[in-house]
């Protein structure tokens, strides 16, 4: 007897880590602060990669990040810096480790203004998920008009490595937007 498989997104085909993490991760709604800033910082660190790859690392970013523990990332010093420069399970990119720092102090400073960063970044889709009809992965788009705002925004805030295709990427991984395809089975779950 054939086993059948759910018909899934096809970007996320052939790779189990790949499969696993639209199966499971993918597009769900994201309201905890340290979840958000991980994907914040893995979806900074893949600016010019491909997502595999940062998921690939992702366990590594774990252990040399505290566990994305923003307030301890925050206060890192130079000796932290050359650490993970020296981290061969990273992206050993200058600016981008230097941007987690950055990114992780500004985030706090969100969290001060707004009471977290859930309440900031959700107002931008009137606290629910947007879901999107795409039937092909070729009409996903890589930007939004919502994304170029927070993008924006999020410069302005101080942020780094914040672009609109890295922002709308976020906002798909926290599930601010739905885009698996109409014949995907997660869509109507999510």
């Amino acid at each position: 007897m054939k086993t059948t498989h759910p018909s899934k997104c096809a970007w996320c085909l052939g790779d189990p880590l790949y499969e696993q993490y639209h199966d499971q991760e993918w597009g769900v709604p994201i309201h905890e602060d340290r979840a958000l800033f991980e994907f914040l910082i893995l979806e900074t660190m893949q600016a010019g990669l491909s997502w595999i790859t940062i998921l690939k690392k992702r366990n590594n970013y774990h252990d040399a990040l505290d566990q994305f523990d923003y307030h301890k990332i925050a206060r890192y010093n130079d000796d932290k810096k050359v650490e993970l420069l020296n981290n061969a399970g990273i992206i050993r990119n200058k600016l981008k480790v230097n941007s987690i720092i950055n990114n992780a102090q500004v985030f706090i400073e969100v969290q001060k203004e707004y009471g977290s960063f859930s309440k900031f970044l959700w107002k931008y889709v009137n606290g629910k998920p947007i879901k999107n009809n795409w039937n092909d992965l070729s009409e996903v788009p890589a930007t939004s008009s919502i994304s170029n705002q927070l993008a924006k925004d999020l410069k302005k805030l101080g942020f780094k490595f914040i672009g609109s295709t890295t922002v709308y990427a976020f906002m798909q991984a926290v599930g601010m937007v739905n885009d698996h395809v109409v014949t995907c089975y997660r869509y109507d779950e999510l």
